[in-house]
């Protein structure tokens, strides 16, 4: 087979795989921003089960209940949110579609992109990305709701502080509040990702050990920098918000590759045997 047919395969194999992706995440878009949740309770007995039943809603759909949600949880009472652009309300339901397909869909999506990787791995390769798959998820969606529920809202509420300081409307555009909640929770749960990251070179023994602890000077500096860059305002407090416990997952990633490393380098323990008396 000649280059040329090696590419096209690997184009052809891509293709199958992002059709195979938009068969799953172009339904999943199209009920969020076709739909709205309509809640009610189911009596069983003693119980009452809150449950919710979809009903057609091209403008009040999922998308915006979620938004809602996220103004109301997020947001420090008396912020007023408003809609300067024409169309900032309909981008602001199409990011919030987008971000909750993201989510819905992220188990389909790395099935096919481990489906499509897993000719070319080594049987190590792939036993290190089934152990790895199920903790990276966990820290994904663990980085992810910190970053939205807990320190999103402590954010806000610094930020507006030195509004109340300089004795300012407190006022925001929803499509500036959408993207930096967007940026800052997605941005967080990557950071989580950092350790398995680092497990995985060492246990691909791509990256020694002793190579995280000796440049962790300049890891630190990268951090700085990634969370200079993920932070969609010019104040130093959401960067710090960022970067500090990025450095703390980078010291724990090396940490347990360092543990995983001493196992491995570790000489076999011989057998003991009986004492003839």
């Amino acid at each position: 087979m000649s280059d040329l047919q090696r590419i096209l395969s690997v184009l052809g194999e891509v293709r199958y795989r992002l059709v195979r992706i938009g068969y799953v995440l172009v339904p999943i878009f199209a009920f969020l921003i076709a739909f709205q949740l309509v809640p009610f309770t189911l009596r069983w007995g003693p119980w009452a089960i809150p449950l919710a039943y979809p009903w057609p809603n091209l403008f009040y759909n999922v998308s915006a209940q979620v938004f809602r949600g996220m103004v109301a949880t997020m947001l420090p009472p008396g912020v007023q949110l408003l809609n300067l652009g024409v169309g900032d309300s309909v981008m602001v339901e199409m990011e919030v579609g987008l971000l909750l397909t993201l989510i819905f869909g992220m188990p389909w999506i790395v099935h096919e992109v481990g489906a499509f990787l897993s000719p070319a791995l080594r049987r190590n390769e792939r036993q290190l990305v089934r152990q790895i798959g199920i903790p990276a998820t966990i820290l994904f969606a663990t980085g992810t709701l910190i970053g939205a529920f807990l320190l999103t809202p402590f954010t806000f509420l610094i930020l507006l502080r030195y509004i109340d300081a300089l004795g300012l409307a407190q006022v925001m555009s929803a499509q500036s509040f959408v993207t930096f909640v967007l940026l800052y929770s997605l941005g967080f749960g990557v950071v989580f990702e950092l350790p398995v990251f680092i497990y995985a070179l060492t246990r691909l023994r791509l990256v020694r050990a002793a190579t995280w602890r000796k440049h962790w000077r300049i890891a630190v500096i990268g951090c700085l920098v990634f969370g200079m860059i993920i932070t969609p305002d010019n104040s130093g407090i959401t960067m710090l918000l960022i970067a500090l416990p990025m450095m703390g997952l980078y010291f724990g990633g090396a940490f347990f590759a360092a543990r995983w490393e001493r196992r491995q380098d570790a000489p076999p323990r011989r057998p003991r045997t009986a004492l003839s008396g």
